[in-house]
């Protein structure tokens, strides 16, 4: 007897890569616009009146709404309403906030009586870091809502298939984006001038525009997916959802999940808050201009995109995932006790460039690892939950370590108004013991993982069961 073995959209290569395509340019452009002013603070603190706390806090709210309970919000709404519907409104959430920074750093906003009413509490920090605080905050709560979106998408897009090759290229593409807001953001503000920061951001936010557009495109196809997978009960069909709020306890009750969210925010809280005073760290340690200093550091990114495919395709072949989580925390610990104790004494391109290049070898070897973990220990179900949960414990740190990283530079250089002679020691060395942490805690998941065998070592390409049932069946013939 024949049978016809049915193939769904994501079945055929060139779809899952299109949607693959289309739901990463949303993040691509996402990541642009989340370190838009890194690259800028010196001239953010001579134009805006900006001190570097209130650059910290700036950079700290983008997470604030997150660790308030947003993110676990954000995950029950994807796992209850699916897809289409969240990556459509967290795309639409990070426009808004993007509007609302855009306003705050113009000369609109500027003198206004909104202004000088933010102005006149909170006096360290102007009204316009205010604004743009809470619009970057609202942009953040869209941001992260897009990740474990996207996250969840791929997972459904790519089950059975090269799941970490695609979460790799995602985050290779993202990694990109930091790239290319290091090299365009001084040069905009370059060509207008070389005394605004309104022209890179507002770039940014029409990019934003673009991505939303993409992810609208990728609903239709998703569409078509659900519906071809409806009769075969797949995995991550949206009329298959059966999420219930109570599965959220299940998940913060397993001690696997808290090593993987602690190690996680651990590690990313000495990355992301790092990229917000990494060109000025730079500036000052090798005295040279913001672009000089934005020209060697935008190439961290560029490690991490270039490695992170190729360790996704690893990673799908051959596993290892808890054993690159370790290699990863201890590179990230060398660059930063580099840059702590080794180019201030030794201020040379060169080693700020081999620094910054092995840091993005580590910021490859962690994420393409980490992610494809997660839906080897969580039910398909609460998958978005999961995420959420751990981004949640992640925006933790990323919320506090920038305002800590903001007044122990104030409290480091006492006197110092100058914004090119800051001293970085301390703060580099309270990254580096962020790193030394996150070790631990990836020899701690190595241990477990050997103990009760989650798989975690293991490749993530599986057999392709509907071939061999089309071998068996002709076999038979």
């Amino acid at each position: 007897m024949t049978e016809t073995i049915k193939k769904t959209l994501r079945d055929h290569a060139w779809a899952r890569w299109l949607a693959l395509v289309l739901v990463a340019s949303m993040m691509f452009f996402a990541y642009m616009f989340v370190d838009v002013m890194s690259p800028l603070q010196s001239l953010v603190e001579s134009q805006l009146g900006w001190s570097p706390s209130a650059f910290g806090y700036y950079a700290g709210a983008e997470y604030i709404l997150n660790v308030f309970g947003f993110l676990i919000i954000a995950g029950i709404i994807l796992d209850k309403m699916g897809i289409r519907f969240t990556g459509v409104l967290s795309a639409s959430v990070m426009f808004v906030g993007a509007v609302i920074k855009l306003y705050a750093i113009s000369d609109y906003f500027a003198g206004s009586s909104l202004d000088i009413w933010l102005s006149s509490w909170w006096v360290d920090m102007p009204g316009s870091a205010k604004l743009a605080a809470f619009g970057f905050m609202i942009f953040g709560c869209g941001c992260e809502m897009a990740g474990i979106t996207v996250s969840k998408t791929l997972a459904k897009w790519f089950e059975g298939h090269e799941m970490a090759l695609a979460m790799g290229l995602e985050m290779a593409l993202a990694r990109v984006g930091v790239w290319a807001i290091f090299t365009v953001s001084p040069r905009l503000v370059n060509a207008f001038g070389g005394s605004t920061v309104v022209t890179p951001v507002a770039f940014c936010t029409l990019l934003l525009l673009i991505g939303l557009i993409s992810y609208i495109v990728f609903t239709f196809m998703d569409t078509r997916l659900d519906h071809e997978m409806a009769s075969e009960k797949a995995f991550g069909s949206e009329e298959d959802e059966e999420f219930k709020v109570g599965d959220v306890g299940k998940i913060l009750s397993s001690k696997l999940f808290w090593v993987i969210a602690m190690l996680c925010v651990l590690y990313y809280s000495a990355i992301f808050p790092f990229q917000r005073f990494a060109t000025n760290m730079l500036q000052c340690n090798l005295d040279m201009s913001e672009q000089q200093a934005a020209d060697i550091f935008r190439w961290f990114p560029i490690g991490a995109a270039a490695l992170t495919p190729f360790l996704g395709y690893f990673l799908d072949k051959c596993g290892r995932g808890a054993s690159i989580l370790i290699a990863g925390a201890i590179l990230m610990i060398i660059c930063h006790l580099t840059f702590a104790l080794v180019l201030p004494s030794y201020p040379q391109t060169w080693i700020a460039f081999s620094a910054i290049i092995v840091l993005g070898i580590s910021f490859s070897l962690v994420p393409a690892a980490l992610w494809p973990s997660v839906p080897k220990i969580m039910e398909a179900r609460y998958l978005g939950s999961a995420y959420s949960l751990i981004f949640w414990v992640q925006n933790i740190g990323l919320s506090l370590f920038p305002i800590l990283i903001g007044n122990v530079l104030v409290w480091s250089n006492p006197g110092v108004d100058d914004p090119t002679k800051y001293n970085y020691t301390v703060p580099m060395l309270l990254f580096a013991s962020l790193g030394v942490l996150a070790l631990i805690f990836g020899i701690w998941l190595l241990i477990l993982n050997k103990k009760h065998g989650y798989g975690l070592e293991e490749p993530n390409i599986k057999p392709n069961v509907k071939a061999e049932i089309a071998e068996t069946l002709s076999a038979e013939e």
